[in-house]
Order: C-alpha cells, then sequence, then structure tokens
C-alpha cells in the first residue's frame, strides 16, 4: 500500500485543528499544534493552504494582539496594553495569580499604566524659546572666543618680534 501525504489525519481532525488555529486567541500556532500533538509546521500550512481558498488571512490574530511571550521588558506597546487589558478587573489575588503566570511585575503594571495615561506633551513655546536663548547665546561665546583665540596669536607674533628685534640690537651693539 503507498502512502499519500496527509493521509494519516482524518479530514475531520483537520477541519477540527483548522478551527482551533483559527479561534486560538493569544496562544501561537506552536502551541496549539502541540495540544493536538502535530507538527507545527503542518498546522502552518494547512492554514495557508486553507486561506488561499477562502480568502482570508492564514493568521488571525494579529500582530498587535500576539502572545505574551518573551520577557515583559521587551513586550511591545500593544502587548503592554493587553496586558493591562486583561489584569485591569482582577482582583490582589488574580493579579498576582496572573503576574507570576505572565513573568510580570506588579510594579511594570502601574509603570505601564502610567505610561499610557500620561499624555505626550509636545516641546512648549517657552521650552523652544529658552533653546533658541540658549543657542544665541552659545553663538556670541563661540564668535567671543575665535576673537579672543586671534588676539592672543597676534600678542604672541608681536613678542616673538619683539625678541628678534632685540637680538638683532644686542648683536649690531657688538
Amino acid at each position: 500500500m503507498t502512502r499519500t501525504p496527509h493521509s494519516h489525519h482524518s479530514p475531520e481532525f483537520k477541519e477540527q485543528a483548522l478551527l482551533k488555529a483559527r479561534h486560538r486567541g493569544t496562544r501561537s500556532v506552536i502551541s496549539v499544534a502541540g495540544e493536538l500533538n502535530m507538527s507545527a509546521g503542518t498546522l502552518r500550512k494547512w492554514l495557508q493552504s486553507a486561506s488561499k481558498k477562502t480568502g482570508t488571512t492564514a493568521h488571525p490574530v494579529p500582530a498587535a494582539t500576539a502572545a505574551l511571550d518573551g520577557p515583559a521588558s521587551a513586550w511591545s506597546p500593544a502587548q503592554r496594553l493587553m496586558a493591562l487589558q486583561q489584569s485591569y478587573a482582577l482582583d490582589d489575588m488574580a493579579r498576582a495569580g496572573w503576574c507570576r503566570e505572565h513573568g510580570v511585575f506588579e510594579h511594570q503594571l502601574v509603570q505601564w499604566h502610567q505610561e499610557f495615561c500620561t499624555p505626550a506633551v509636545p516641546a512648549s513655546r517657552e521650552a523652544s524659546g529658552a533653546f533658541r536663548e540658549l543657542q544665541r547665546q552659545h553663538d556670541q561665546l563661540q564668535r567671543e572666543l575665535r576673537r579672543k583665540e586671534k588676539a592672543l596669536a597676534e600678542v604672541a607674533a608681536l613678542l616673538v618680534l619683539q625678541k628678534n628685534f632685540q637680538a638683532l640690537l644686542e648683536g649690531a651693539d657688538t
């Protein structure tokens, strides 16, 4: 008996796997495939071929709501917002459990909440005016420094000329 590709999975299993993968929420394809005891590559291929047939995307979960994987300090703003949404209504004990489960400290949630609630402050006119004033002072000090360097070079040249002149006079007297 020759074995055809994909013969060890029934069409019913394939349909159930696709349904589960499409409705996986924040879980990755790898975790769904592990749950189904199958290869993640096979599940991805099934998703891609099904999306070509139906015209839908193979990955219905947008990147902004990707699984909360990896260290919390490396999470994107969208992942942080999702974490805040998931943990917002929890009481202290449930929130502590949620934090342990996702590898987040409670102070990180507080910090992220403050960052999202604090509006980005555009540069004020006073700040830009102060910057312009400092820039003007800097330019003025640079001009003054160049002027003083030129004067110092001129004085040094005059001292050298005076020394040479005195040496000539002493040489002429002998």
